[in-house]
């Protein structure tokens, strides 16, 4: 074996990191399961020990250097069908920004416009501009662009000669900018969240971003603080020291309160121990403490836990919120006039907006909290809290960000210094003149979204708008700075156009299913490869099997990739298909061991001559995973990204790694069998004319493909909301219902019929309807009239809240722009990867002819699971609906058909040069009979893995394991009986062995 050293090298290298990234995956685990321990079922508590390990510093909680914080971002990520959470697609509405840019143009053909490109974007992926420019030609040919966007604003950039083409340049450029501002915004908004691994990613398509929020249950929150539109304000401040009194009074009647209601409590109990009462006496006898007493007790300075938690006890403000004052106990210069940790902000607030407190604080005092922790803390966990000044009659800020007209990162004139410069429209310099004139020496804020961004302090008046602030700032702080700025110059809203929620307890029934069905799938498919080809030989391929998972799980922490419940499905199938490599080469030993070769060279020379073999299957089933993960999304992605990455690792391991141990045992004169007794002849002797009885077999496939297309034509197909658009609502009971009776209340309330099946369970149903599915913000009324029409079939005291809460276990709600783009990429998705195989085979081969037999087949396998699928749907106990899931399925069954009809191929290539005076006929059924025990077994390994998905996996995946199911039987049939016998029939006659002879 060649390059030995380097293989040994790479496996451990390979093997060194995938154990150092799932280091971190066991040690959250560790920690979450002594929260679950401490808390016994109380998720409150639970959270609350999960917060204050993560606010710990790395001298206190560390693992190989990380904080519980960063150790959670590196542990592997799990999507939301298993652990719960809210996936959003939201499209960022370019039409708004085309307005705004406009100024509102009341223009005809400008207005005509928008509505025509409204009515296009349902049947195009172009983006909302291109469309936008198609449909202004089309209603008005010789109309200006320049002439509805020559404003003062866009002046310098566009003129009344600019075509309409340089037009839409500049507007390119411009919602490019707007939609980069919204997409940094809605970052910012989903760090409120406090979500571990959130997801945000800008999709292909322009102007839609995709954001990925587990563990959130609270979708009604999430909606609001997503589609609300940028507000970016400016204010006038208080400084620290004209705050700090207040505070310190504050705190000393909160500690006033408390020990009042102490009191209060010992004395209503006659059972109270006197020490007690006699200390809360004490304690009222006390007189107020200076706020430079109260700094000497700091958190920061007590000993232990205990004084902390004693300091906390008697100053009830401060023991959450740090004022800012010098180790004098004088307060610092600045508006910020505090810091707290994150989790105790909500503290602070509920205790600052209490009546007693709230009156001894100036009236037009107003606070708010940073949106980023504060700078110079390490551990990243205290936030600022900042005092605003009310200057207006109506409260409202004196500036916001519409008159912003540009925002950009500069440097100084060293070149050391960062800075932002700012300009304003004629009306926002005026006020800002002012602003800044009354306000020298102290700060100003920049807020966005209600939370203080930046808090310049200013020098001097500032006069024209044109403004530059400086500060310690990094390139990266004065980029978000400058984008914060000019996110205020356009409004562009994000709407939601589809959304998927997934409750917590369905997310861990998805884990518990999964992971019984992955254990099953793992022990079949190990105890078959040890019965069938012995249990040296076995053992060794169920040791590449161990190390194949190991290192896709460590390439999958290290990526980042989410895992869902169809992602394990791939790793599944990855692992039935594993063993696809291990069965070649062992049926290539045996063969050369039968022809008399000793163990050495017969190993050798099967691995040699299944080398061709393996590495065409791979990559055909390659091809198709990539054009999955390009044109799927969620957790198709996830299946395509497993099918990938455990494809890449089983040609490590199922090559490479057991070519390691065999050298190894060889050299120690290990006995080495490759089958059983009972195993040893199977397929040995077996002369099938497959080519002979090609005839009867299209008859075969004619029949059943035609009664497909007829049930097609009859029944059609049952499209899931991923191609219709709608909304679909899994809902739960208490006890099993009647999914006519569910339907009829429901048609009440929707004013339409929905469909509502069984899913699962009994009392588990799935609902699916169009009601108001193409208005945007109604999801709440769409929910009330769920919850109206539902109301029979639950207790009478559940309010709608609750039944949102325990009896909807999930949702999803997609648009019909995106169920458009969904079906276009999956026609894309299929067509594609059929014309690569096709290319593939084609090169690999040199005659069309195997491409053609490869491909056309394929076509029929599809046109089976269809005409199944229509032929079976509403007749099963499970969904069979046509979704992303279905079109994951069909790409899978034609990566798998087609290593199946390579690996044919591929002997076919073998034998015309041996057997050049043969019969091409006789050829084919020679290549057929000799690899039919590597397709079965290698069929029965993944049926097994399936079956176990199948049935243990849950109702989740259980119709896309059926559709799998389908068509990889229908695969091996094809491969078998129709690939070969269709690349007989068009060649010419003998050109291809001849040919391949003179080669």
């Amino acid at each position: 074996m060649q390059n030995k050293a380097a293989i040994i090298v790479l496996a451990i290298a390979l093997g060194l990191v995938s154990i150092y990234q799932l280091s971190f995956t066991g040690a959250t685990y560790k920690v979450k399961k002594d929260a679950s321990t401490y808390a016994k079922g109380n998720l409150v508590k639970e959270t609350q020990y999960l917060d204050s390990i993560s606010t710990l510093p790395k001298e206190k909680w560390s693992f190989l250097g990380n904080t519980f914080k960063e150790c959670q971002r590196k542990e592997l990520n799990l999507g939301l069908d298993l652990k719960g959470g809210m996936n959003v697609i939201l499209e960022v509405s370019v039409e708004d920004i085309l307005k705004a840019l406009s100024n509102f143009s009341p223009d005809k053909t400008f207005n005509a416009a928008l509505a025509r490109t409204r009515e296009l974007q349902k049947q195009s992926q172009s983006d909302y501009l291109t469309l936008f420019g198609k449909a202004f030609q089309e209603i008005d040919p010789n109309a200006k662009l320049a002439a509805i966007f020559g404003t003062v604003e866009l002046k310098e950039k566009i003129n009344f000669n600019s075509t309409n083409a340089d037009v839409l340049k500049v507007l390119d450029t411009e919602v490019s900018g707007a939609i980069t501002n919204a997409f940094n915004i809605l970052r910012t908004r989903i760090d409120r969240f406090g979500v571990v691994q959130p997801n945000i990613t800008q999709l292909a398509t322009k102007g839609r971003i995709l954001i990925e929020l587990p563990g959130v249950n609270n979708a009604k929150r999430v909606r609001e603080l997503l589609q609300g539109t940028a507000n970016l304000e400016f204010w006038e401040t208080y400084e620290n020291s004209e705050i700090i009194g207040y505070l310190s009074a504050a705190n000393n009647l909160l500690k006033e309160i408390q020990t009042n209601t102490q009191t209060s409590a010992v004395n209503a109990s006659p059972t109270a121990a006197k020490p007690n009462t006699a200390g809360a006496a004490a304690d009222t006898t006390k007189k107020d403490q200076s706020l430079l007493d109260l700094i000497a007790k700091d958190t920061t300075k007590a000993q232990g836990a205990s004084s902390r938690q004693q300091f906390a006890l008697q100053n009830p403000l401060f023991g959450l919120l740090n004022p800012r004052v010098n180790e004098q106990g004088q307060p610092l210069p600045s508006c910020m006039i505090g810091l707290a940790s994150f989790r105790d902000t909500s503290k602070i607030n509920s205790l600052l907006k209490m009546n007693q407190i709230k009156a001894l604080f100036p009236r037009d005092l107003k606070m708010m909290w940073s949106q980023n922790p504060y700078k110079y803390d390490p551990s990243k966990t205290l936030f600022e809290l900042h005092a605003i000044k009310i200057t207006t009659r109506d409260g409202r800020p004196p500036l916001d960000g519409d008159v912003i007209t540009s925002a950009r990162t500069s440097s100084g004139v060293t070149g050391s210094e960062v800075k932002v410069d700012m300009s304003m429209n004629s009306e926002g310099s005026k006020t800002w003149a002012r602003m800044t004139r009354e306000n020298i020496g102290r700060c100003l804020t920049v807020v966005l979204d209600g939370y203080v961004r930046s808090y310049p302090r200013v020098q001097n008046e500032i006069t024209g708008g044109s403004t530059e602030i400086t500060g310690d700032f990094t390139i990266e702080e004065a980029d978000d700075l400058a984008n914060i700025l000019k996110s205020g110059k356009l409004p562009a809203p994000a709407h939601i156009i589809s959304d998927t929620i997934v409750g917590p307890t369905l997310g861990k029934e998805a884990i518990s299913s999964g992971v019984d069905s992955f254990i099953i799938a793992f022990a079949l498919v190990l105890a078959f490869m040890i019965f069938y080809y012995s249990k040296s030989a076995g053992t060794i391929a169920d040791i590449a099997l161990f190390i194949n998972l190991f290192l896709m799980f460590g390439v999958l922490a290290s990526l980042n990739a989410v895992l869902s419940l169809p992602g394990i499905a791939g790793i599944v199938l990855t692992m039935g298909m594993d063993v696809d490599a291990n069965i070649l080469i062992f049926e290539r030993t045996r063969e050369e061991l039968r022809n008399g070769k000793g163990i050495k060279l017969a190993l050798a020379d099967g691995y040699k001559r299944a080398y061709p073999a393996i590495i065409d299957s791979k990559a055909t089933t390659l091809l198709t995973g990539i054009v999955l993960y390009v044109f799927g999304s969620g957790p198709i992605r996830s299946f395509a990204t497993t099918l990938v990455i455990g494809i890449m690792t089983s040609i490590f391991a199922s090559i490479f790694i057991t070519r390691l141990i065999y050298e190894f045992l060889l050299k120690r004169n290990v006995q080495l069998h490759f089958s059983i007794k009972m195993t040893a002849d199977v397929f040995k002797h077996t002369k099938i004319d497959f080519i002979g009885m090609r005839k009867y077999f299209y008859i075969i496939s004619g029949v059943i493909i035609m009664s497909g297309i007829v049930s097609l034509f009859v029944r059609g197909l049952n499209p899931g909301i991923d191609f219709s658009g709608g909304r679909s609502f899994v809902v739960r009971f208490d006890k099993p219902v009647v999914t006519e009776d569910i339907a009829s209340k429901l048609t009440v309330a929707f004013g339409d019929l929905p469909q509502v099946v069984t899913y699962g369970k009994q009392e588990q149903v799935k609902i699916t309807t169009k009601y108001r599915i193409n208005e945007t913000g109604v999801d709440d009324a769409v929910d009330a009239k769920l919850y109206e029409g539902l109301k029979s079939f639950i207790p009478a005291d559940v309010t709608k809240e609750g039944f949102l809460n325990k009896y909807k276990v999930s949702s999803e709600t997609v648009g019909p722009v995106v169920a458009a783009d969904i079906k276009i990429n999956a026609f894309y998705a299929v067509g594609i990867a059929l014309i690569l195989i096709f290319l593939y085979i084609f090169m690999r081969y040199r005659y069309w002819q195997y491409g053609f037999g490869a491909v056309a087949s394929l076509a029929h396998d599809v046109l089976l699971v269809l005409g199944v699928y229509s032929l079976l749907w509403g007749h099963m106990p499970f969904s069979m609906e046509i979704d992303q899931s279905f079109i994951a399925a069909i790409l899978t069954v034609i990566g798998f058909s087609v290593s199946d009809t390579v690996i044919v191929f591929d002997r076919v290539r073998e034998f015309l040069p041996l057997y050049r005076k043969r019969p091409f006929s006789e050829v084919l059924n020679m290549a057929l009979n000799s690899t039919l025990s590597r397709t079965i077994n290698t069929t029965f390994a993944v049926i097994l893995t399936i079956v176990a998905m199948f049935i243990f996996g849950g109702e989740v995946i259980r119709g896309f394991m059926f559709a799998l199911l389908v068509g990889i039987g229908t695969g091996v049939y094809s491969s078998v009986f129709v690939a070969t016998a269709l690349m007989y029939d068009t060649h010419k006659k003998d050109v291809i062995g001849e040919q391949k002879v003179k080669a």
